[in-house]
């Protein structure tokens, strides 16, 4: 491997901090959201944890999914406290296969839920089976209920009735909008990253699939392994500095990627500058920057000058 080197970067300040002058690139992903209701939020969010599991990155899951946000009883269709999920996928038909499985297996077998349709003003060509798959689990027994111009299921289980819309809509939203978070070591870039996270988590209608909303082992397109898709961003691994084409900032000791998808352009917009603002109010950072492909991935760039520039 080739000694380091350290790329030059234009970078500009906010709070103090060096920002650099670059892009987010993401790209068209297909979305839906799901209200998940139960008897308490406990049930609820057990529920949407359950339903999130293996949900990080669509380079190895099927779809990316995270929980949104929690809902009062009068914000739900049956009036009971719930949890909204965001779940994103590359097609309509790989979404609904997933969801509706995730669906039967993980909110379908939880104690005292239902399952809601939370985009219904959807196009109906745009619309993806849930209940109409799952309903066949009623083996016979499953009742259909039209309420207006929505169809759900009451299918027959051992505490009751699971309550299920017949499908739930789909919009073309957008993912792999990130950041990353360069510090001096892994207390001071983990702290910036979490108070990152947590500002990007207030923005409506979007998500962060990641643990905790944060990334340590940043990906990049291919690898030295012919089977792999993607393998380790070793650009901005601190531990390769000296045998690598180093993207970090001298005395940077670590790293942290937030990934984060919404169901509309201006909503990543609005989360990866909520998260600039926030990362750049903490200590000990050497940089902010963000990933990109020079254009080759996805239509939607998001240059930080810009979104710093438009608050």
């Amino acid at each position: 491997m080739s000694a380091a080197t350290e790329t030059p970067v234009e970078t500009f300040e906010l709070n103090g901090v060096a920002i650099a002058d670059t892009f987010a690139e993401a790209f068209p992903i297909t979305a839906t959201r799901l209200l998940i209701t139960a008897a308490s939020d406990e049930w609820a969010l057990i529920a949407a944890n359950e339903f999130c599991g293996f949900a990080t990155s669509v380079i190895a899951c099927s779809v990316e999914a995270a929980i949104e946000r929690t809902l009062s009883g009068d914000e739900t269709p049956d009036g009971r406290p719930g949890i909204s999920v965001l779940v994103f996928a590359f097609s309509r038909d790989a979404l609904e296969v997933a969801v509706s499985d995730r669906v039967g297996q993980c909110v379908l077998t939880c104690p005292t839920t239902a399952c809601f349709d939370g985009l219904p003003e959807a196009e109906k060509d745009r619309r993806v089976a849930v209940g109409a798959r799952l309903r066949f689990f009623g083996d016979g027994f499953q009742i259909s209920k039209k309420l207006g111009s929505r169809r759900f299921w009451r299918i027959p289980v051992m505490d009751g009735e699971f309550v299920c819309e017949d499908k739930v809509g789909t919009v073309k939203g957008v993912a792999g909008g990130n950041l990353l978070i360069c510090g001096v070591d892994q207390s001071s870039a983990l702290t910036a990253a979490q108070k990152a996270a947590a500002a990007m988590r207030s923005v409506p209608d979007v998500i962060l699939p990641f643990p905790g909303g944060i990334v340590r082992s940043g990906s990049k397109v291919g690898s030295v392994y012919k089977a792999l898709k993607a393998s380790t961003n070793d650009a901005y691994c601190p531990t390769l500095t000296a045998q690598v084409k180093s993207e970090l900032p001298p005395g940077t000791g670590a790293v942290y990627e937030l990934v984060v998808d919404g169901l509309t352009e201006s909503a990543v917009g609005d989360a990866m500058r909520a998260g600039l603002y926030a990362a750049s109010t903490c200590s000990g950072l050497t940089l902010i920057t963000a990933g990109n492909y020079g254009g080759k991935l996805g239509k939607h760039h998001y240059y930080l000058k810009e979104l710093v520039s438009t608050s």
